[in-house]
């Protein structure tokens, strides 16, 4: 797995122990552990949770591409934004659906 650095590159001198904890505990800590999860259930569900907490910007696009990367296939993904639709709202999955099919069409 690559590193990230996107919270250095974003926040670094602004607010530097955020950063620190994004790039180095929750994207290198928490995503390293494929034993216990693999990095395509980790997508769908920080994908679920991004959806079902209304957060519909470049997060949910960039974590969307991660798990394409991961190997969630474009029949996968239209099928848990149609789960979620029911639990997290109609309009949240609308626009999930827009950035999933500009990503896979791509």
């Amino acid at each position: 797995m690559k590193q990230v650095t996107a919270g250095r590159d974003a926040l670094g001198e602004f607010a530097p122990k955020f950063a620190e904890l994004n790039d180095d505990v929750l994207f290198g800590q928490v995503w390293s552990r494929e034993a216990e999860l693999s990095p395509r259930d980790r997508s769908l569900i920080t994908v679920t949770a991004l959806i079902a907490s209304g957060i519909l910007d470049s997060s949910l696009q960039h974590h969307m591409q991660r798990a394409k990367e991961n190997g969630v296939t474009r029949e996968e993904m239209a099928e848990a934004i149609t789960h979620i639709a029911f639990y997290a709202g109609w309009p949240k999955a609308w626009a999930a659906f827009r950035t999933a099919k500009e990503l896979y069409e791509n």
